[in-house]
């Protein structure tokens, strides 16, 4: 049987939290493991339709997320969940809750951010058309023991994974960065 696992990426607007939980997932599945993404920018116009950007809906949605995570990880599947999830009380709720929750830190200086940002969206905020946006009007607090911290104007989308991988590894979800615990009694290589 798989082990089962929440990947919780949390970082501002265009940190690359998406992009990677793509990737990975993309890798996991080719290495013979249940996964499932939840993009948090998915998941507000399906699940969480009609909530607002309020901290008090910013949190419910958050829990919605987790509550999913939670589902899935107890019956042996990989939960990649990619949410800003500004909040730190409301990941570490999650992470009392859901076995082996690993917090992936999606790192990125905002000047970065701001370059990066094709809808425009970081310079609206900034210049005040844009009312409670994450990092610049509303905060985002970062964790302060994530298990993973990616740095991604720094580090490749493939650097990030072998650290995610390699985390996984010494929990024990996974049994080397090239194999998934089995959930049919053979391994598989990548």
């Amino acid at each position: 049987m798989q082990t089962g696992c929440t990947l919780w990426f949390t970082g501002m607007s265009g940190s690359g939290k998406s992009t990677l939980s793509n990737l990975l997932s993309a890798r996991l599945r080719a290495m013979g493991a249940r996964v499932e993404v939840l993009d948090g920018d998915v998941l507000r116009t399906q699940l969480c339709r009609g909530l607002t950007f309020s901290k008090q809906d910013r949190e419910e949605n958050i829990r919605r997320i987790g509550f999913i995570c939670e589902l899935l990880t107890r019956n042996g599947v990989i939960a990649i969940a990619a949410a800003i999830s500004p909040y730190r009380e409301g990941r570490d709720e999650l992470r009392s809750r859901i076995a082996n929750f690993v917090e992936i830190h999606m790192d990125c200086p905002v000047d970065v951010l701001v370059e990066r940002d094709v809808k425009g969206l970081y310079k609206k905020a900034l210049s005040g058309e844009i009312k409670h946006f994450t990092g610049i009007s509303d905060p985002y607090e970062p964790p302060l023991a994530p298990e993973v911290t990616i740095d991604s104007s720094r580090q490749t989308p493939e650097e990030g994974i072998s650290a995610i991988l390699n985390c996984m590894e010494g929990l024990g979800i996974i049994s080397s960065p090239y194999e998934t615990i089995p959930d049919s009694g053979e391994s598989r290589q990548s």
